[in-house]
């Protein structure tokens, strides 16, 4: 039986304020097999993003990985020292962030961040390494990559920018990549191109893919299987046929609801009732007080577990 690439077991991040914690990751547990690819959706602060940097060791304070395991590739990432993890990021384990310039920096031409990033894990010439990000340019759609190459970040749209941070992330043939809502900026024709390349390169390279996103048209078409999340837990997990086709979880149905339908034109959009509350001392079903199917015994934590079909699914009262 194949090794995980990555095993996510109760992992808990969480923020400690004048308030109280706010646990924006509480008790997360999901695996990622090689060539897989896993959307992770979720409205805003679902804690779908913060999971992302959790794997990479990026929370800062008072931010903090409280519990769990982070096991990448058979090792526990946890515990790691920051040396070890430099050794991993950006090599083995790659992170595509939302906004490129948390990936560019703004006063290097582009052939020399590039550059750098293939020389600080491989050894092989400059001229090689030039190569490569000029062939990374070309597979994300970039017209001209050798005048690109030359360019600043600043000389770019924000959607090649974009794309440019996407080349970053593919140059050492990562074994993991996680994508933070990286075509969000991007139009539809090369948001298709860079899924049609992703795609490509799993199940060329085996490497896996977490792809976080609110946008269920991509995840529909593109993950081999989806995890729901909401109030920092995973709320239901599954193929992307029994999510997306069948769901179970009220939470996953209200999200399938609110997206606007070709057949309903003319009808007022659905949508989930109430607010999404802070993550601070939250008791039992985070999502109870918004739920339709909410009974008494929401107010105790519903717990992850299987069902007949082999989704997992945390609910006292599914559909």
């Amino acid at each position: 039986m194949a090794t995980p690439t990555l095993s996510i077991g109760g992992l808990k991040t969480w923020f400690f304020t004048d308030s109280g914690p706010v646990k924006a990751v509480d008790g997360v547990s999901f695996s990622v097999m090689p060539g897989e690819i896993l959307g992770l959706v979720g409205e805003s602060g679902s804690g779908k993003s913060i999971t992302g940097f959790s794997i990479m060791g990026l929370i800062d304070p008072p931010g903090r990985v409280v519990e769990g395991s982070i096991v990448f590739k058979g090792e526990e990432l946890r515990g790691r020292s920051d040396a070890a993890m430099r050794t991993l990021r950006g090599n083995r384990i790659a992170m595509i962030f939302q906004d490129p310039m948390m990936t560019l920096n703004p006063v290097l031409r582009i052939d020399v961040q590039m550059v750098e990033a293939v020389l600080a894990h491989r050894k092989m010439t400059r001229s090689q390494a030039l190569a490569l990000a000029h062939s990374a340019l070309e597979r994300v759609g970039i017209a001209a990559p050798g005048e690109r190459l030359r360019a600043y970040p600043h000389q770019m749209s924000g959607g090649m920018r974009q794309r440019v941070a996407i080349a970053i992330a593919l140059l050492n043939e990562p074994d993991l990549i996680i994508a933070d809502e990286p075509t969000t900026a991007l139009d539809v024709t090369i948001q298709g191109q860079i899924l049609f390349e992703m795609q490509k390169i799993c199940a060329e390279s085996g490497t896996s893919l977490i792809w976080i996103t609110h946008d269920l048209s991509v995840v529909a078409g593109l993950a081999d299987a989806v995890g729901v999340m909401y109030g920092g837990r995973m709320v239901e997990h599954g193929t992307v046929a029994q999510v997306l086709e069948s769901p179970r979880h009220p939470y996953t149905q209200g999200l399938i609801a609110s997206v606007p339908q070709l057949e309903a034109r003319g009808q007022p959009l659905r949508q989930i009732p109430g607010a999404y509350s802070p993550l601070v001392n939250v008791s039992g079903c985070a999502f109870a007080p918004r739920c339709e199917r909410a009974l008494p015994v929401c107010q105790t934590e519903p717990q992850l577990a299987a069902t007949a079909d082999g989704r997992l699914l945390r609910c006292h009262n599914p559909v």
